[in-house]
């Protein structure tokens, strides 16, 4: 079953009151926060790392299914993992000796909601 069944499909009314870049400007605290998450997705090893998080079965995934699609060492993979949750994008439990690793649906929801513009407050250039 999906994760994300349960998450409720927005209209175009309620995007337009709720995109933050829409509504109004960010405030100090937010875009610290924001572009924290950004900066760590702009790493193509750690843009790839989620990804492979979020479509692992399950939706967690062992550190040591992590490390092989990547032509990097273990304790690089793991500094990127490290970036990742300092950014509140993936969480992470350590099982015996393997830690486990989930993406954060709220923090996707953030990143998500900002870019999210609706069509009919898009402005075309001129």
């Amino acid at each position: 079953m999906s994760k994300q069944a349960g998450l409720p499909m927005l209209g175009q009314d309620d995007v337009a009151c709720c995109a933050p870049m829409v509504r109004e400007p960010l405030g100090e605290e937010a875009a610290a926060e924001l572009s924290r998450m950004f900066k760590a997705l702009s790493d193509p090893i750690r843009l790839r790392l989620l990804s492979l998080i979020a479509s692992h079965e399950g939706g967690e995934a062992c550190v040591c299914d992590l490390t092989s699609p990547f032509d990097v060492s273990q304790p690089t993979i793991s500094h990127h993992l490290k970036v990742l949750r300092e950014a509140g994008l993936v969480g992470s439990e350590r099982r015996g000796t393997w830690v486990y690793y989930w993406v954060l649906p709220e923090a996707l929801a953030k990143l998500s909601a900002l870019l999210e513009i609706p069509a009919m407050s898009a402005k075309a250039p001129a």
